[in-house]
């Protein structure tokens, strides 16, 4: 067993939350883990252990919202076929591309997707096969390069339509089959190494806290709001580490660099106002949803 030291502490205490999230809104954890841990370990030591934890999350999510899945399977059937292609093709990216460009990669692919799903971006989408094809192969090459595919699968199902059990439905059953095959992928090209093992020391006993609590905190919260938050707080940590990899490349001076960061927050802060000044209710409104929660 590997000595704790401020890394692993750290990443405990940053995984811990991420399960906290994922286990409320059914995802999260990549892409909340990520973006600080990459400030201590690289992509290729990080991915996999990432995705051996979310088999199992993954798996777990799914049997509870097994209700959902016929309603909604049709519908992600064409980026499950997508994803496998990705998901080859993003692994082998990973195995031979240098650390510190895939490190800015995955930051600079994931901001504006946070961005936009922060900003309520909604565009009808009723071609699932035309769509879900071309989406899916993206989406694995994502996954299987940063880990990280809720914010663009939540941004899609959002603008399909799903209600809220067949959204988390959806999300289980695409996630469960890009980390499976993520993992076989890993495995095929020997990324399962030692640094990568010692990291579910600090992942296994944060999912097993994490999760269980968010799952049962949501039902007390508004989970729009609670969504809202986290996204922001998500922004916030890949534009540091946006900052931090163009310092490390050396593709800006450390005083502009930050300056990315500086952009990310206010641009943040502002859909924040944006958000509370539209969708905060009435105290009369909030009233009637306690009055409705307790008769129920």
């Amino acid at each position: 067993m590997p000595e704790f030291d401020g890394a692993m502490l750290f990443l405990a205490a940053t995984t811990c939350f991420a399960a906290f999230v994922n286990g409320a809104i059914g995802y999260g954890f990549s892409s909340l883990t990520v973006p600080l841990a990459l400030v201590f370990y690289t992509n290729r030591i990080l991915n996999p252990a990432i995705v051996i934890i979310e088999v199992f999350v993954n798996f777990y999510v799914l049997v509870i919202n097994l209700k959902g899945v016929p309603a909604v399977w049709r519908r992600v059937f064409p980026i499950l076929l997508g994803l496998l292609p990705g998901i080859a093709l993003g692994g082998y990216a990973l195995a031979s591309l240098q650390p510190g460009w895939m490190k800015f990669a995955t930051y600079t692919i994931i901001l504006p997707l946070i961005l936009l799903q922060a900003a309520g971006w909604r565009r009808p989408i009723e071609s699932s096969w035309l769509i879900g094809l071309p989406f899916g192969s993206m989406l694995g090459i994502l996954y299987s390069v940063t880990t990280i595919s809720g914010p663009p699968l939540a941004m899609l199902f959002n603008n399909q339509g799903l209600v809220k059990n067949e959204f988390r439905a959806g999300l289980a059953l695409v996630r469960v089959v890009e980390s499976s095959a993520t993992a076989f992928v890993y495995y095929k090209l020997g990324l399962f190494i030692s640094e990568s093992g010692s990291l579910l020391y600090a992942f296994i006993p944060s999912v097993l806290l994490g999760i269980p609590l968010g799952s049962y905190v949501i039902r007390r919260l508004d989970p729009e709001m609670f969504r809202r938050i986290c996204m922001s707080f998500d922004a916030w940590i890949v534009g540091f580490g946006l900052s931090r990899v163009l310092i490390e490349l050396d593709l800006v001076q450390n005083a502009w660099a930050y300056s990315v960061m500086t952009a990310t927050i206010l641009i943040d802060f502002c859909l924040l106002y944006a958000f509370f000044t539209t969708h905060s209710p009435t105290w009369s409104e909030r009233q009637s949803r306690r009055s409705a929660d307790f008769s129920a």
